[in-house]
């Protein structure tokens, strides 16, 4: 029996484990890391506590792409300390300006067959081009640097088959709206998505990358498409022609799951607030005021996205009532816009043109006036993320964004006529002048890492103890992300770099006081619903928690990345055995796990009690030998320190 596209990557990098049991623990070896500034300067200070001289892997490389909104000096004062890290341990640095990091990493470094970590969730845009490319915490970057595997759970394989060819005015992200129609935000949860059919031969690079960077949504490993003739031509137009190999399932492969998609039935969607799930047509939406219309971020922001969007913007004006701005994903993609004239028409049209870089994705500037209506080409609409409390935020594609933008409504592309024929160059413009190299072996004893006022240390764990008791501090619903526990935006992500300030805004959306209420129980047990921590890969919705006396989480389902965060930082993931015990347990009820230490060690039951309702909850846990012992060590840092 043959193997398919993922099985085929895992197999050539498997250290150890059993990749024949969905569920079970597999150790890779890493080819590549990636991080962003965000991110990064928690990653470092991780991988400097280890004690190694110099990465070992085959590429890192360290991008600003996130805080390059500099109103004060706590985001120069990190990207300083990032940029001398990368010169003394032998890594390449993208200077701020450069573009966001998938965008680069796609143009400049990522290559089929090899894998790929980064510490932001959209890593998998790596995919488009045939990576095992999957977002990770900080930590886990920190130790695959070192020369250390990376685990996960041996996922499911669902084929997403792709028939036909997209019609005009319809784009790679109604692809991906219409999976997330078909799966939900939890449907990818312990799967890779992986892409083949007839179908795939008709989208580009920029197209795959743009459906593999937003399975993220999906909560999946990872997605991935073959690598073909359509990669080939990609990789030689960027100058890396010896970069590319063939990588393809076998014909009689098999998979857990298979769904059909016919890309000529497809139609322009869109996610309506505040999920990236919640998919409407387009045309169902037609009329509803427009306030702000973005372009851009790691999900459309190639150069292909961009001439589509300067080709239906040419010679027209954005709506008095819009407020239109556009952030190329790439120097790479600025520069050629200036070159071929398309940046003048997105100029002529009104558009307000941003740095490349994430911007408005992460709330990093352009929020929207209050109550707005904002279309955004990005991945992520939650609740306030854009800065906004009350703003309503749709995901929607690069045509959609434009069209509406002209007319002030929410607009159907299909209804401007015929569509612009946009041709990807047969060479790319290749200047990697703000590729900052790394400080030889030589010479990096010489360098001095750089450390800033603001940079605080890696906040420290304890071994597991023999008992656990603690107030239930907090209680919240379904699907909490990142950003609820930890969110982002210009006034917050400066502190990323500084854990006891940044504790004061954790769970602020969800209860303003939970950061007192922590410190007046000095330790504190959260309960979750289901899909608990989606979203952003930041393990700062770990480090915060471990930071104000978070011993354990309660929930009746993780999603993968935030689960991974908890234990290597040293906190309990934990789940109800019977979902409905969930209902029984209220803020500030009094909890206890007796003999957890020995239950960690044998991998035995776990029993929630209750001493405030006298009551008593079976828990459960997914954790593979090696994550008991790193929660037994007190968290990945003290577990690697140990020789683990």
């Amino acid at each position: 029996m043959g193997m398919n596209l993922t099985q085929k990557l895992i197999a050539s990098h498997l250290l150890e484990g059993d990749m024949h049991t969905p569920g079970s623990d597999v150790a890779l070896r890493i080819d590549q890391t990636l991080t962003q500034d965000a991110t990064g300067t928690m990653a470092y200070l991780e991988f400097e506590a280890m004690g190694v001289e110099r990465v070992r892997t085959e590429l890192s490389v360290a991008y600003i792409d996130h805080n390059t909104l500099q109103t004060g000096f706590e985001n120069a004062d990190d990207h300083r300390f990032i940029q001398s890290c990368a010169k003394k341990r032998g890594l390449l640095f993208s200077r701020p300006g450069n573009g966001i990091c998938h965008q680069v990493h796609l143009e400049r470094f990522g290559k089929p067959g090899k894998t790929l970590i980064g510490s932001d969730s959209h890593t998998p845009t790596g995919g488009g081009i045939g990576m095992l490319a999957m977002g990770a915490g900080g930590l886990d970057v920190a130790v695959a640097m070192g020369g250390g595997a990376y685990h996960i759970a041996m996922p499911k394989v669902t084929l997403v088959r792709l028939a036909g060819r997209l019609r005009p005015w319809v784009s790679a992200k109604d692809v991906i709206l219409a999976v997330l129609r078909r799966l939900t935000v939890k449907g990818g949860v312990g799967r890779v998505i992986e892409y083949g059919g007839a179908g795939v031969d008709t989208l580009s690079v920029p197209e795959r990358a743009t459906i593999t960077n937003m399975g993220a949504e999906l909560g999946a490993t990872t997605s991935v498409f073959p690598s073909d003739a359509v990669t080939q031509a990609f990789l030689s137009a960027q100058a890396r022609a010896a970069d590319w190999v063939p990588l393809a399932a076998d014909a009689d492969a098999t998979y857990d799951q298979i769904i059909e998609i016919d890309l000529a039935a497809l139609e322009p969607l869109a996610a309506a607030p505040h999920m990236p799930d919640a998919i409407h047509s387009v045309a169902s939406l037609g009329g509803v005021k427009v306030d702000q219309v973005c372009i851009g971020s790691c999900t459309n922001s190639s150069l292909q996205d961009m001439l589509k969007v300067a080709a239906i913007l040419k010679g027209r004006t954005a709506h008095p009532s819009v407020s239109l701005s556009i952030a190329p994903g790439s120097k790479q993609v600025l520069t050629m816009l200036a070159e071929n004239g398309a940046l003048a028409d997105l100029i002529a049209a009104g558009a307000r043109i941003l740095e490349s870089a994430c911007g408005p994705c992460i709330g990093m500037g352009q929020s929207p006036n209050s109550g707005a209506v904002s279309l955004r080409t990005f991945n992520r609409n939650f609740e306030g993320r854009s800065g906004t409390a009350d703003a309503k935020v749709y995901l929607v594609s690069p045509e959609t964004a434009a069209a509406s933008a002209l007319t002030g409504v929410f607009t159907d592309p299909r209804t401007l006529g015929a569509a612009p024929a946009v041709t990807l160059p047969e060479r790319y413009l290749v200047n990697d002048n703000m590729i900052a190299p790394p400080a030889s072996p030589a010479e990096a004893a010489a360098v001095e890492i750089l450390y800033g006022p603001n940079i605080k240390p890696f906040p420290k764990s304890e071994p597991l103890p023999a008992q656990l008791a603690a107030q239930a501090v907090l209680k919240v619903g379904d699907d909490i992300t990142t950003d609820h526990i930890m969110p982002a935006g210009a006034k917050i992500l400066p502190y990323r770099s500084n854990i006891p300030y940044l504790s004061r805004f954790c769970f602020a959306q969800c209860d303003p006081d939970f950061a007192q209420h922590c410190r007046d129980a000095g330790k504190g047990v959260i309960i979750g619903g289901a899909n608990y921590g989606q979203g952003s890969s930041r393990e700062h919705a770990a480090l915060v928690p471990l930071y104000l006396g978070i011993k354990a989480v309660v929930t009746k389902s993780f999603a993968r990345i935030h689960a991974a965060n908890l234990v290597n930082a040293g906190i309990l993931p934990l789940t109800f055995a019977d979902a409905a015990d969930y209902e029984k347990i209220e803020t500030g009820d009094s909890l206890a796990i007796e003999n957890i230490r020995a239950a960690m060690q044998t991998a035995a039951p776990v029993t929630l009690k209750n001493s405030t309702k006298g009551e008593s909850y079976a828990l459960e846990y997914s954790l593979s030998e090696r994550q008991r012992a790193i929660l037994l060590a007190g968290g990945l840092l003290d577990y690697t320190r140990g020789g683990g």
